[in-house]
Protein backbone atom coordinates (compact mmCIF):
# COMPACT_ATOMS: atom_id res chain seq x y z
CA UNK A 1 0.00 0.00 0.00
CA UNK A 2 1.47 3.33 -1.06
CA UNK A 3 1.54 5.69 1.88
CA UNK A 4 3.06 8.63 -0.02
CA UNK A 5 0.61 11.53 -0.02
CA UNK A 6 0.10 13.44 -3.24
CA UNK A 7 0.64 17.19 -3.19
CA UNK A 8 -2.50 19.25 -2.75
CA UNK A 9 -3.53 20.62 -6.14
CA UNK A 10 -5.56 23.39 -4.56
CA UNK A 11 -2.47 24.96 -3.06
CA UNK A 12 -0.74 25.00 -6.41
CA UNK A 13 -3.73 26.67 -8.04
CA UNK A 14 -3.89 29.41 -5.39
CA UNK A 15 -0.17 30.09 -5.33
CA UNK A 16 1.06 32.72 -7.80
CA UNK A 17 2.88 31.19 -10.70
CA UNK A 18 4.81 34.30 -11.77
CA UNK A 19 7.25 36.44 -9.85
CA UNK A 20 5.38 39.61 -10.82
CA UNK A 21 2.16 38.40 -9.22
CA UNK A 22 4.06 37.32 -6.12
CA UNK A 23 5.71 40.73 -5.92
CA UNK A 24 2.34 42.50 -6.16
CA UNK A 25 0.95 40.43 -3.32
CA UNK A 26 3.97 41.17 -1.15
CA UNK A 27 3.78 44.91 -1.82
CA UNK A 28 0.04 44.99 -1.12
CA UNK A 29 0.56 43.10 2.14
CA UNK A 30 3.41 45.34 3.28
CA UNK A 31 1.74 48.63 2.24
CA UNK A 32 1.18 50.64 5.41
CA UNK A 33 -2.25 51.91 6.34
CA UNK A 34 -0.84 55.43 6.56
CA UNK A 35 -0.68 55.63 2.75
CA UNK A 36 -4.44 55.06 2.51
CA UNK A 37 -4.98 57.74 5.14
CA UNK A 38 -2.71 60.15 3.24
CA UNK A 39 -4.61 59.56 0.00
CA UNK A 40 -7.91 60.19 1.74
CA UNK A 41 -6.65 63.37 3.41
CA UNK A 42 -5.26 64.64 0.11
CA UNK A 43 -8.64 64.02 -1.55
CA UNK A 44 -10.39 65.91 1.25
CA UNK A 45 -7.95 68.80 0.88
CA UNK A 46 -8.51 69.08 -2.87
CA UNK A 47 -12.29 68.93 -2.42
CA UNK A 48 -12.16 71.69 0.18
CA UNK A 49 -9.92 73.76 -2.08
CA UNK A 50 -12.39 73.45 -4.96
CA UNK A 51 -15.24 74.59 -2.71
CA UNK A 52 -13.47 77.39 -0.81
CA UNK A 53 -11.15 78.66 -3.56
CA UNK A 54 -13.72 80.37 -5.84
CA UNK A 55 -15.57 81.86 -2.85
CA UNK A 56 -12.38 83.23 -1.29
CA UNK A 57 -11.13 84.74 -4.56
CA UNK A 58 -14.54 86.30 -5.27
CA UNK A 59 -14.69 87.87 -1.80
CA UNK A 60 -11.13 89.14 -2.18
CA UNK A 61 -11.84 90.74 -5.58
CA UNK A 62 -15.04 92.39 -4.32
CA UNK A 63 -13.27 93.66 -1.20
CA UNK A 64 -10.38 95.00 -3.27
CA UNK A 65 -12.76 96.82 -5.62
CA UNK A 66 -14.69 98.40 -2.75
CA UNK A 67 -11.48 99.61 -1.10
CA UNK A 68 -10.22 100.96 -4.42
CA UNK A 69 -13.39 102.99 -5.02
CA UNK A 70 -13.36 104.22 -1.41
CA UNK A 71 -9.77 105.41 -1.85
CA UNK A 72 -10.75 107.43 -4.94
CA UNK A 73 -14.13 108.80 -3.86
CA UNK A 74 -13.84 109.42 -0.12
CA UNK A 75 -11.35 112.33 -0.45
CA UNK A 76 -13.93 114.12 -2.64
CA UNK A 77 -16.73 113.79 -0.08
CA UNK A 78 -16.96 116.36 2.76
CA UNK A 79 -16.02 114.79 6.12
CA UNK A 80 -19.37 115.60 7.74
CA UNK A 81 -21.10 113.28 5.24
CA UNK A 82 -18.93 110.28 6.09
CA UNK A 83 -19.86 107.81 8.85
CA UNK A 84 -16.28 107.92 10.13
CA UNK A 85 -16.92 111.47 11.29
CA UNK A 86 -19.43 110.17 13.84
CA UNK A 87 -18.28 106.58 14.41
CA UNK A 88 -15.00 105.34 15.90
CA UNK A 89 -14.48 102.84 13.05
CA UNK A 90 -14.38 102.91 9.26
CA UNK A 91 -17.41 101.78 7.26
CA UNK A 92 -16.38 100.17 3.95
CA UNK A 93 -18.41 100.75 0.82
CA UNK A 94 -19.41 104.35 1.53
CA UNK A 95 -17.27 105.62 -1.33
CA UNK A 96 -18.87 103.09 -3.67
CA UNK A 97 -22.35 104.29 -2.71
CA UNK A 98 -21.40 107.94 -3.24
CA UNK A 99 -19.77 107.03 -6.57
CA UNK A 100 -22.84 105.22 -7.90
CA UNK A 101 -25.08 108.07 -6.73
CA UNK A 102 -22.82 110.62 -8.38
CA UNK A 103 -22.87 108.76 -11.69
CA UNK A 104 -26.66 108.63 -11.60
CA UNK A 105 -26.84 112.37 -10.93
CA UNK A 106 -24.44 113.11 -13.80
CA UNK A 107 -26.46 110.89 -16.12
CA UNK A 108 -29.68 112.65 -15.15
CA UNK A 109 -28.13 116.08 -15.69
CA UNK A 110 -26.76 115.06 -19.08
CA UNK A 111 -30.24 114.07 -20.25
CA UNK A 112 -31.48 117.68 -20.25
CA UNK A 113 -30.47 120.61 -22.42
CA UNK A 114 -28.16 122.19 -19.87
CA UNK A 115 -26.23 118.99 -19.36
CA UNK A 116 -25.85 118.30 -23.07
CA UNK A 117 -24.59 121.84 -23.62
CA UNK A 118 -22.06 121.47 -20.83
CA UNK A 119 -20.83 118.15 -22.22
CA UNK A 120 -20.53 119.64 -25.72
CA UNK A 121 -18.36 122.51 -24.48
CA UNK A 122 -16.21 120.06 -22.51
CA UNK A 123 -15.72 117.88 -25.61
CA UNK A 124 -14.79 120.96 -27.64
CA UNK A 125 -12.09 121.83 -25.10
CA UNK A 126 -10.73 118.28 -25.14
CA UNK A 127 -10.78 118.20 -28.95
CA UNK A 128 -8.29 121.11 -29.06
CA UNK A 129 -5.68 119.25 -27.03
CA UNK A 130 -3.30 117.33 -29.34
CA UNK A 131 -2.71 114.17 -27.28
CA UNK A 132 -5.73 114.20 -25.01
CA UNK A 133 -8.25 114.30 -27.85
CA UNK A 134 -7.11 111.02 -29.40
CA UNK A 135 -7.19 109.26 -26.03
CA UNK A 136 -10.60 110.71 -25.18
CA UNK A 137 -12.18 109.78 -28.52
CA UNK A 138 -10.87 106.23 -28.34
CA UNK A 139 -12.08 105.69 -24.77
CA UNK A 140 -15.44 107.28 -25.50
CA UNK A 141 -16.00 105.02 -28.50
CA UNK A 142 -15.07 101.93 -26.48
CA UNK A 143 -17.38 102.84 -23.60
CA UNK A 144 -20.27 103.68 -25.93
CA UNK A 145 -19.84 100.39 -27.77
CA UNK A 146 -19.50 98.17 -24.71
CA UNK A 147 -21.90 99.84 -22.25
CA UNK A 148 -24.59 101.18 -24.55
CA UNK A 149 -27.75 99.13 -24.62
CA UNK A 150 -28.14 99.68 -28.37
CA UNK A 151 -24.43 99.38 -29.10
CA UNK A 152 -22.64 96.82 -31.20
CA UNK A 153 -21.23 94.72 -28.38
CA UNK A 154 -20.72 90.99 -28.78
CA UNK A 155 -24.11 89.30 -28.87
CA UNK A 156 -23.44 86.10 -30.83
CA UNK A 157 -20.84 83.36 -30.95
CA UNK A 158 -19.62 81.42 -33.96
CA UNK A 159 -16.96 79.12 -35.37
CA UNK A 160 -14.42 79.67 -38.11
CA UNK A 161 -11.85 77.28 -39.52
CA UNK A 162 -8.52 78.27 -37.97
CA UNK A 163 -5.56 77.75 -38.04
CA UNK A 164 -6.22 75.36 -40.94
CA UNK A 165 -9.07 73.53 -42.65
CA UNK A 166 -10.68 71.07 -40.29
CA UNK A 167 -9.76 72.90 -37.07
CA UNK A 168 -12.32 75.28 -35.60
CA UNK A 169 -11.91 78.27 -33.30
CA UNK A 170 -14.50 80.17 -31.30
CA UNK A 171 -15.14 83.75 -32.42
CA UNK A 172 -17.37 86.57 -31.22
CA UNK A 173 -19.41 88.26 -33.93
CA UNK A 174 -18.82 92.02 -33.86
CA UNK A 175 -20.77 93.25 -36.89
CA UNK A 176 -20.22 94.56 -40.39
CA UNK A 177 -16.68 95.57 -41.39
CA UNK A 178 -15.84 99.09 -42.59
CA UNK A 179 -16.94 99.75 -46.19
CA UNK A 180 -13.34 100.26 -47.29
CA UNK A 181 -12.45 96.71 -46.22
CA UNK A 182 -15.13 95.18 -48.44
CA UNK A 183 -14.12 97.42 -51.32
CA UNK A 184 -10.45 96.47 -51.06
CA UNK A 185 -11.11 92.76 -50.67
CA UNK A 186 -13.69 92.67 -53.43
CA UNK A 187 -15.29 89.43 -52.23
CA UNK A 188 -18.63 88.44 -53.66
CA UNK A 189 -20.03 87.23 -50.32
CA UNK A 190 -20.82 89.78 -47.61
CA UNK A 191 -18.09 90.11 -45.01
CA UNK A 192 -18.41 90.11 -41.24
CA UNK A 193 -16.07 91.27 -38.48
CA UNK A 194 -15.28 88.69 -35.82
CA UNK A 195 -13.02 88.71 -32.79
CA UNK A 196 -11.07 85.52 -32.14
CA UNK A 197 -9.93 85.49 -28.47
CA UNK A 198 -6.80 83.86 -27.17
CA UNK A 199 -7.18 81.48 -24.25
CA UNK A 200 -7.00 81.69 -21.34
CA UNK A 201 -6.92 85.51 -21.67
CA UNK A 202 -9.91 86.52 -23.82
CA UNK A 203 -8.95 90.22 -23.74
CA UNK A 204 -6.29 89.50 -26.37
CA UNK A 205 -6.88 88.03 -29.79
CA UNK A 206 -7.28 88.77 -33.47
CA UNK A 207 -9.76 90.91 -35.40
CA UNK A 208 -10.64 88.91 -38.50
CA UNK A 209 -12.69 89.92 -41.55
CA UNK A 210 -14.23 86.73 -42.90
CA UNK A 211 -17.04 85.94 -45.36
CA UNK A 212 -20.32 85.47 -43.54
CA UNK A 213 -20.89 82.14 -45.31
CA UNK A 214 -17.79 80.68 -43.62
CA UNK A 215 -18.98 81.49 -40.09
CA UNK A 216 -20.90 78.75 -38.28
CA UNK A 217 -23.41 80.35 -35.93
CA UNK A 218 -23.81 78.81 -32.48
CA UNK A 219 -26.59 78.90 -29.90
CA UNK A 220 -23.85 79.33 -27.30
CA UNK A 221 -24.19 82.44 -25.16
CA UNK A 222 -21.37 84.95 -24.90
CA UNK A 223 -20.91 84.14 -21.20
CA UNK A 224 -20.59 80.40 -21.84
CA UNK A 225 -18.15 80.98 -24.67
CA UNK A 226 -16.06 83.28 -22.46
CA UNK A 227 -15.99 80.60 -19.76
CA UNK A 228 -14.86 78.06 -22.33
CA UNK A 229 -12.03 80.33 -23.48
CA UNK A 230 -10.90 81.36 -19.98
CA UNK A 231 -10.83 77.77 -18.71
CA UNK A 232 -8.88 76.62 -21.79
CA UNK A 233 -11.71 74.24 -22.68
CA UNK A 234 -12.02 72.65 -19.23
CA UNK A 235 -15.37 74.23 -18.33
CA UNK A 236 -17.50 72.99 -21.20
CA UNK A 237 -21.05 74.37 -21.41
CA UNK A 238 -24.12 72.27 -22.06
CA UNK A 239 -24.03 73.08 -25.76
CA UNK A 240 -20.65 71.39 -26.24
CA UNK A 241 -22.26 68.44 -28.01
CA UNK A 242 -24.06 70.78 -30.40
CA UNK A 243 -20.78 72.55 -31.17
CA UNK A 244 -19.15 69.22 -32.03
CA UNK A 245 -22.08 68.19 -34.25
CA UNK A 246 -21.98 71.49 -36.14
CA UNK A 247 -18.25 71.12 -36.69
CA UNK A 248 -18.77 67.62 -38.07
CA UNK A 249 -21.53 68.79 -40.39
CA UNK A 250 -19.48 71.68 -41.69
CA UNK A 251 -16.18 69.84 -41.91
CA UNK A 252 -16.77 67.51 -44.88
CA UNK A 253 -17.83 70.45 -47.05
CA UNK A 254 -14.38 72.02 -46.77
CA UNK A 255 -12.09 69.08 -46.17
CA UNK A 256 -10.81 67.23 -49.24
CA UNK A 257 -10.90 63.49 -49.14
CA UNK A 258 -7.59 62.13 -47.91
CA UNK A 259 -5.96 59.34 -49.86
CA UNK A 260 -5.14 56.23 -47.85
CA UNK A 261 -1.53 55.91 -46.82
CA UNK A 262 0.10 52.79 -48.28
Amino acid sequence: MNTTSDPKPTLKAKAPERDEDRLKLVVAAEEPASSHLGTRLRRYFLTGLIVVGPVAITVYVVWWFINLVDTWVKPLVPPQYLPEHYLPFTVPGVGLIFGITGLMVIGALTANLFGRTLVSYSEMMLARMPIVRSVYRTLKQIFETVLSQDGGSFKRVGLIEFPRRGLYSIVFLAGDPPPEVEEKIGAGDPMITVFMPNGPNPTTGFIVFVPASEVIGLDLSVEDAAKLVVSAGLVAPDQQDRLRDLAKQKGPKHLPEEEPVV
